[in-house]
């Protein structure tokens, strides 16, 4: 049985705020770089666009974790009744560059708390507004959308092994204008969740994820997806600078299947971006404007 969810007292949280402060240190910089498998600094010594995420990390206690990994909801964030939970989407954008080194601070603030019913259960959709300066300045203004699900029916095995998962051919991409083909392997997403200090079991505890959550693999961090996204783009146009990014996850895409992250040219200085998964499904959604 679902649990009830009170909408109104958890629209309380509706324009409640946060400040953090981080330093864009070298150290994160180099981890990202590693984890895209670049040998050297293809950023020429500036933060990755969306390389802010590895910043104002999560730093609760063993003690304040759920079950999940996550920190327990309730204090900036509400105290939403579902276990599963998915960043769903972000809308993007770049006011300034920000230099390795940079002092950064963070404003979150609550935007809405949305309930939905859907073929797929009870939804809720928690909108936080995230404000980024660099040096005392604005330099991102990031929009991201997280929906929280009710609890799946435990899946004990597999449908389809990691390595069965890795022989898969990518799709056909002939009709985008450049397509770049990433296993997200299980020490790739090791490496981000260390990058992000993000314990959510989803990442790295298989049997969790089969027996607990019903996902037949380790889940893609849907920001390393989006990162791969903006990577797949920047390796393709060299020395552009990013006006905005927006991206939706679609559907999940497991550990070792081959994704062929996808751009076309749909107007001057847009773009269509996308992650494709062996059976031709757009899993993540996006556009690009530089």
């Amino acid at each position: 049985m679902s649990e009830t969810v009170d909408i109104a007292q958890l629209q309380e949280w509706i324009g409640r705020s946060q400040s953090l402060e981080d330093l864009a240190t070298p150290a994160k910089s180099a981890g990202l770089r590693a984890t895209l498998d670049y040998d050297s600094d293809p950023w020429g010594g500036q933060l990755f666009p969306v390389g802010y995420w590895l910043h104002f990390t999560p730093d609760a206690p063993q003690h304040e974790l759920a079950a999940d990994g996550h920190p327990h909801k309730g204090g900036f964030l509400p105290p939403i009744p579902f276990p599963r939970r998915m960043w769903a989407g972000s809308d993007v954008t770049f006011h300034r560059p920000i230099a390795v080194g940079d002092p950064l601070r963070e404003v979150q603030t609550i935007k809405n708390v949305v309930h939905k019913s859907g073929r797929s259960g009870d939804l809720v959709f928690l909108t936080v507004d995230h404000e980024i300066f660099a040096v005392g300045e604005l330099a991102v203004t990031d929009v991201q959308t997280i929906v929280y699900r009710e609890a799946a029916p435990a899946q004990r095995a597999p449908e389809q092994s990691a390595a069965e998962r890795a022989a898969l051919a990518p799709a056909d991409t002939s009709d985008w204008d450049y397509s770049y083909v990433v296993r997200p392997t299980e020490t790739q997403l090791f490496r981000y969740s260390a990058l992000t200090f993000n314990a959510h079991r989803i990442h790295y505890d298989r049997d969790y994820c089969l027996n607990e959550e019903g996902y037949p693999g380790l889940v893609v961090h849907g920001p390393l997806s989006a990162t791969l996204m903006v990577d797949a783009f920047m390796r393709n146009h060299p020395g552009v600078e990013l006006k905005t990014f927006a991206f939706q996850a679609r559907k999940p895409i497991f550990d070792n299947t081959p994704v062929a992250y996808v751009g076309r040219e749909t107007g001057e200085g847009t773009y269509e971006v996308g992650a494709v998964d062996p059976e031709g499904t757009v899993c993540l959604k996006g556009t690009i404007t530089v």
